[in-house]
Formats: C-alpha cells, sequence, structure tokens
C-alpha cells in the first residue's frame, strides 16, 4: 500500500510517505511556520520516492486533538491534495500517534498532550501482546492535569508531563516509563492509517474532518 500522511497538530509539522512497509519521512518543529512547510515537505519525500500524488492509494491525516489552527492546516492541506487526484483519506488520533510511538507488546499507554489553557488531552491505549498496533482504552478527553484519571499504565507520554508538574509527580511514578517530551509523528500516522484503509474505513476528501475535542467537552458541559 501506498499512504502519504500529514501532521501539523502541534509544534511538530511532519510529512511521511509509506511505500509497502517502507517510509520516507521529512520533519521539522517550530511553534508556526506550518503552513509554509507542509507543501515542500509533501513535494520532497514524493520527489524522494519517485511517484506521483496520483500514484497513492490515499491520504492519512493527523485530525487532533490538538493546536485549533494546526490541525485545520493540515486537514484543509489533505482535503486539496486529495480532491485534486480524487484519493480517499483517513483522520488517526494525534493522542494515538503518539502511543504508537512509544508503545511495546504488552504495554498500557497514557499520553497526555499540552491543551494550554491549563488543560491536557489525553486518552488511553494498549498494544496487547503479539500486535502491532495500539488500541483505545478510553475516549478523548481534554480537562485540568487533576482530573486525568490514573490506571493500570506501563508507559505515560506527551507534553503535557513536561508542561504540568503536577501531572508528572501524581502520574509517572514507580516503574512507569515516561516519554515528556513526545510529539506525534507522520509516520505513525501512515502505520495506523493503512489498517484503516484495509479495513475500508476510508472516507472522500469531502469528509475530512478535524476533531478538536475541546470543542466537544464544552458542548456536552452545557448540554
Amino acid at each position: 500500500m501506498r499512504l502519504l500522511a500529514i501532521d501539523t497538530a502541534t509544534e511538530r509539522c511532519s510529512v511521511a510517505l509509506r511505500l509497502d512497509g517502507k517510509v520516507i519521512e521529512r520533519s521539522s518543529e517550530q511553534p508556526r511556520g506550518a503552513a509554509d512547510l507542509v507543501l515542500p515537505m509533501v513535494d520532497s519525500v514524493l520527489q524522494e520516492a519517485g511517484v506521483r500524488l496520483a500514484d497513492l492509494d490515499g491520504i492519512a491525516y493527523g485530525r487532533g486533538p490538538g493546536a485549533f489552527t494546526g490541525v485545520r492546516i493540515g486537514v484543509g492541506v489533505v482535503q486539496g491534495l486529495a480532491f485534486g487526484v480524487g484519493l480517499q483519506t483517513v483522520g488517526i488520533s494525534n493522542l494515538a500517534a503518539v502511543a504508537q510511538q512509544v508503545a511495546q507488546p504488552g504495554d498500557r499507554i497514557l499520553v497526555c498532550m499540552d491543551a494550554r489553557m491549563d488543560q491536557v488531552y489525553w486518552s488511553s491505549f494498549a498494544r496487547e501482546h503479539g500486535a502491532d498496533l495500539v488500541t483505545p482504552l478510553s475516549a478523548e478527553r481534554v480537562d485540568a492535569p487533576d482530573a486525568v484519571v490514573d490506571g493500570n499504565y506501563t508507559v505515560v507520554a506527551g507534553t503535557g508531563f513536561k508542561a504540568y508538574p503536577q501531572l508528572r509527580a501524581r502520574l509517572a511514578t514507580g516503574d512507569r516509563i515516561v516519554h515528556e517530551a513526545a510529539l506525534p509523528k507522520a509516520s505513525d500516522i501512515a502505520l495506523l492509517a493503512e489498517a484503516e484503509f484495509r479495513a475500508g474505513r476510508a472516507r472522500p476528501a469531502a469528509e475530512a474532518e478535524p476533531v478538536y475535542v475541546r470543542d466537544q467537552v464544552a458542548h456536552v458541559k452545557g448540554a
């Protein structure tokens, strides 16, 4: 399978091209500028592989949660690219991408990403023995650091642990492995997306959409 993956939801802008299991990736970390970086990265990976956009099977993207502007940029770029050549798309959770990056077989992973405004985006995942991919154990939420629920985690990951010392002190304890600087990567998004494409869950470009989580949670509380 030939997949392009794009992620601009955090301060890391990354693009990956997954060709039958092999990966070509570009990445840059800076607070702003994803809109100027992402298309040259796409051109770069395609040129290195010697393929055209139209030769691909689909495009994957980090659909959030993350920075509102960054998530919108990624989704907009993917819609434009995919629509132009008639490709299907798959959105992948940025929290799942972080979990995939750090997980080993048998792990239970808590991902907490800094959501600003004294909050974190968080969810939990498992990578079962014999499995290559993580699966979610809980819904994605946005909460104050003190509201993140403890569990039988073996790994904790994400920028929330670096941004909020109280979260680290409470949950990055004991024998748990800590990855406090972990950011999502397009290569992990591509890996997770390949399973979605094979399962028939790809969608037309017009249906690519962001998942902000913060808006959803606010709506529920006001219901």
